[in-house]
């Protein structure tokens, strides 16, 4: 099989194997009257598309919606602006980022339209992540697309807004809510908007040191910017609770009158310019006000509401904040494939010492590294099948369903972010010292992957509160055995799927108990007392959604090759959730003790089936051949693309000395 070269932007320009073409690379190759070209003349054709990657890339890449929602963003990053740039200082990084924004905003027709659409918001989040310092636009776009523009679109009560300057950019959005001493309990801030009687506007105000609003982009960088502030409206004195008021912070000139922003310093993995906010009695239009059902003013300055509790005011006005969840968890399952995929072809192309003298053999021939690798596969699989689903669901839900979905949203966004920081490290240390360097693609992952664990809610923290309402309001009774557990198959998904059900039920039921038994009239201690099991049901409750996208996903296949991998990569994932839970099955009579003793050989016996099938597996994951062309860890001559990477300015450059 030949490397493959010169792919178009469509579905089916995929190949299954892995390239092994040993002809030098070059970063900046033209192309020939016959394709693209190296320094030996024309490169060969692209292998023969196989219907299995096609299969398998339809089913991850949303099938028929495909060309709308992902091929837009996959061709944005072939650009090559969207390359790694050496030597980039903070301000310079984070002045890429906007202008990759701004590379972004050109591709759409209506801004607006991006920030309605959940499935395409999310998508750009998958492939922006994945380019060097794509973590800052992942930043960029989520805050001015989704809580900002989003914000601003939510909030249409009364005369529309003229939204031009923010759909052109000409003005950047941003979203100021978390305070330095307020992130996760953003509920009770304290940022203050007044309402004044002889003016109908509001005066936006910091009222000590604590409030300042922490971390948003708001630096001269990247332009003039305006912002949706959280601040408590107080009118005649009297709290109504928290809501957003559109604010000009700054023009072509600098900061305006009253407003003071400091950079905070330098975070590694989103270069973006992030500060600290402060206003000082800052005067603010009635229109300033973002108004819906859960709070208007009248104009007599009247406040009516349809919510009479201020913290289910302060969770609609941030509503935004639940597909800034989907968001994040796409930017982290891209990272995750991108990872993977980078470390999948180092293993076929890095060659070392075989247990005969003089024999070489690539490090995927090793059982200790290939099997890790083909583990992270199976849950990066099913990453992204729940994202699908999930992402779905929330575009589609209704009124009465919105609870719920929010809740499986911040539940997803735990579980992907969590998988993502462990995948991605997995994979950097799985390539050696060589993926220690940003332009080899993987050192930076780890690092923006931790962002995403933090942004839109502390993951521990939403899901304790997932935790607090499905303790008794969901329902996870699993129906009785159909077939007795002795006479079920570790090899049987359906049968595995059970098990992973059953084990949800146990951490629920243990996690009722110690509530139950907590120390009455006390609700923090009898909630400590039971967090750790209801934490342990929310995590379960997480792989089950996760196994029941995934096995719908098998279903959907249409080649029959793809269906076999699928189901054993579906039975791996399966096997590796059920580890943690084997005890407890065993106990509850789930399990048998052959069950327990045969499943390292079951698992192991996966691992073999699955092994020359990983290039496959990461191919379907649909990377641009111009992306991972400039990443020199995915090509044969991965040495000799690194060399070439180091000026020749710098050879011996410690020889110095005259002998």
């Amino acid at each position: 099989a030949k490397r493959p070269h010169g792919e178009s932007m469509t579905l089916l320009t995929i190949t299954q194997t892995p390239p092994t073409h040993a002809t030098p690379a070059t970063h900046h190759r033209p192309d020939g009257p016959n394709g693209p070209t190296g320094p030996a003349g024309p490169l060969p054709a692209p292998a023969e598309h196989s219907p299995t990657v096609t299969d398998l890339v339809r089913l991850l890449f949303e099938g028929d919606d495909h060309d709308r929602v992902h091929a837009p963003w996959r061709e944005l990053i072939t650009d090559e602006s969207f390359r790694h740039k050496e030597g980039l200082s903070p301000a310079e990084q984070a002045a890429l980022s906007y202008e990759r924004l701004r590379a972004v905003n050109r591709r759409l027709e209506r801004a607006e339209d991006l920030a309605r659409d959940p499935r395409l918001l999310a998508a750009l989040h998958e492939w922006a992540a994945i380019v060097h310092g794509g973590g800052g636009l992942c930043t960029l776009a989520s805050i001015h697309y989704n809580l900002f523009l989003g914000s601003l679109l939510d909030h249409q009560d009364g005369p529309p807004r003229d939204l031009t300057e923010f759909t052109t950019l000409a003005r950047t959005g941003t979203f100021l809510c978390t305070e330095l001493a307020h992130g996760n309990d953003a509920a009770a801030l304290q940022t203050t908007a007044e309402y004044d009687p002889t003016t109908g506007g509001f005066t936006l105000h910091t009222p000590h040191t604590g409030a300042q609003k922490f971390m948003p982009n708001t630096s001269p960088t990247g332009g003039p910017k305006s912002a949706v502030v959280a601040a408590r409206l107080l009118v005649d004195g009297e709290d109504q609770g928290v809501f957003l008021f559109l604010t000009p912070l700054s023009d072509a000139h600098g900061t305006l009158p009253g407003i003071r922003v400091r950079r905070l310093p330098y975070r590694a993995g989103a270069p973006v310019d992030h500060c600290l906010t402060a206003f000082d009695h800052v005067p603010l239009p009635r229109s300033a006000l973002l108004e819906a059902g859960h709070g208007r003013l009248t104009h007599d300055g009247t406040f009516t509401s349809s919510l009479g509790n201020r913290r289910k005011r302060f969770l609609q006005s941030i509503a935004r904040v639940t597909t800034g969840k989907l968001c994040m968890s796409g930017a982290a399952v891209g990272a995750t494939r991108a990872a993977l995929t980078i470390a999948v072809r180092y293993a076929h192309h890095r060659h070392i010492s075989g247990p005969r003298a003089g024999e070489q053999v690539p490090l995927h021939a090793h059982r200790t590294h290939h099997s890790r690798l083909l583990h992270a596969l199976a849950t990066a699989y099913a990453m992204t099948f729940l994202h699908r689903t999930v992402t779905a669901r929330w575009a589609d839900h209704t009124p009465d369903e919105r609870p719920d979905i929010e809740r499986l949203v911040a539940i997803t966004k735990g579980w992907i972010t969590w998988q993502a920081r462990t995948l991605t490290t997995e994979a950097r240390e799985r390539c050696g010292a060589h993926a220690l360097f940003s332009v080899n693609g993987l050192a930076d992952f780890p690092q923006y992957t931790e962002g995403t664990i933090t942004a839109e809610g502390d993951n521990l923290v939403i899901w304790a509160k997932a935790a607090s309402e499905m303790l008794f309001g969901h329902n996870t009774t699993p129906p009785p055995h159909t077939t007795p557990p002795a006479q079920q198959d570790l090899t049987d998904t359906a049968f595995l799927r059970e098990l992973l059900n059953h084990a949800q039920t146990i951490w629920q039921t243990r996690a009722r108990t110690a509530l139950r038994n907590g120390p009455s009239g006390d609700p923090l201690a009898r909630w400590n007392n039971a967090s750790t099991p209801a934490l342990r049901m929310i995590e379960t409750h997480a792989r089950l959604q996760a196994a029941d996208a995934f096995i719908q996903a098998t279903q959907h296949t249409t080649n029959p090759t793809a269906h076999t991998l699928l189901t054993q990569l579906c039975r791996l994932f399966l096997l590796d959730q059920l580890n943690d839970y084997t005890g407890d099955l065993l106990a509850t009579n789930h399990l048998t003790t052959t069950h327990v003793l045969n499943l390292p050989h079951t698992t192991n016996e996966t691992l073999h089936t699955l092994t020359p099938h990983t290039t496959t597996l990461t191919n379907a994951f649909h990377l641009p051949t111009p992306y991972l062309a400039a990443i020199p860890l995915t090509t044969p001559d991965h040495l000799e693309q690194f060399d070439h990477l180091i000026p020749h300015n710098n050879e011996n450059i410690e020889n110095t000395h005259t002998h």
